[in-house]
């Protein structure tokens, strides 16, 4: 070794190096905290799985949907890919900004709109909420000129023939949109109207992980009679199973109570 040229030296120093902490890293540390994980915490090493005669129907810490079965308690929404998208988990990174449709996406304004409509129909009761159009999508108005008297406004998320939810703004009437046209140039009005929401918000905005296997205490309830109604059971037993399946606020503090609507929907079924 003594008679290798430096450079060579080096080249070997550092391959031991490359070696030793492939081992350590890349074998010894995940062996061990595998093995910890196993040993201290099986179940959740293992992804909180949970059975129903034998077999594995969903997983504690992720979210799922129950669309489509008005027997069951249904989950928040969710931004991950096409719903609870394991592979897509992420938030949809839109801001109380995004109140203006596009050609090719709805703003986040009428799809919160358009779910609290979806939700009061299911649950039978008013899906209204500031903001919003009776028709489900957000109340907003591009109003010209951009700055001084207005001598135009359209309701820009209802596409003609739509009637707008309003029909004059500062005495000019209002005109419903016309696919296809410009209105990037026009003042953004949002009008928050007379509504008052019912559907809490976690009925309508999806999580910043879109996974999130459990909804609010006030969600719950706001389902309880239609779930009640559905399975023939006194809606006081359906409170009794939601308050026995929700969870306090972590550490005690953090967060709010929350229901986990895979196990609630279990009970329901047991």
């Amino acid at each position: 070794m003594e008679r290798l040229p430096s450079w060579i030296r080096r080249h070997i120093a550092a391959l031991r190096a490359l070696l030793v902490l492939t081992v350590a890293t890349g074998v010894i540390y995940p062996l061990v905290t595998t093995g910890v994980a196993q040993a201290l915490f099986h179940g959740k090493a293992n992804g909180s799985l949970i059975e129903k005669g034998g077999k594995v129907v969903g997983s504690a810490i992720i979210g799922q949907s129950f669309e489509g079965h008005r027997q069951y308690f249904q989950s928040r929404p969710s931004a991950a890919g096409d719903g609870y998208d394991l592979l897509a988990s992420a938030a949809g990174n839109l801001g109380p900004e995004d109140v203006v449709d596009t050609k090719d996406r709805q703003s986040l304004l009428t799809q919160v709109c358009a779910r609290s409509k979806a939700v009061g129909e299911l649950e039978g009761v008013s899906g209204a909420r500031p903001y919003c159009t009776s028709d489900g999508v957000g109340a907003v108005l591009k109003v010209f000129p951009a700055v001084g008297a207005v001598t135009r406004a359209v309701s820009v998320n209802q596409a003609c023939p739509a009637t707008p939810f309003i029909a004059e703004y500062q005495g000019v009437k209002v005109e419903c949109a016309k696919p296809g046209e410009d209105y990037s140039t026009g003042r953004t009005v949002p009008i928050k109207g007379n509504g008052v929401a019912v559907v809490p918000p976690d009925a309508v905005t999806a999580g910043g992980s879109g996974l999130d296997p459990q909804i609010s205490v006030e969600y719950a309830q706001l389902q309880a009679p239609r779930v009640a109604r559905e399975r023939g059971i006194p809606v006081d037993r359906v409170n009794a199973l939601i308050k026995q399946y929700t969870t306090g606020r972590a550490l005690g503090f953090m967060g709010r109570p929350a229901v986990n609507v895979l196990e609630l929907n279990l009970a329901l079924d047991r």
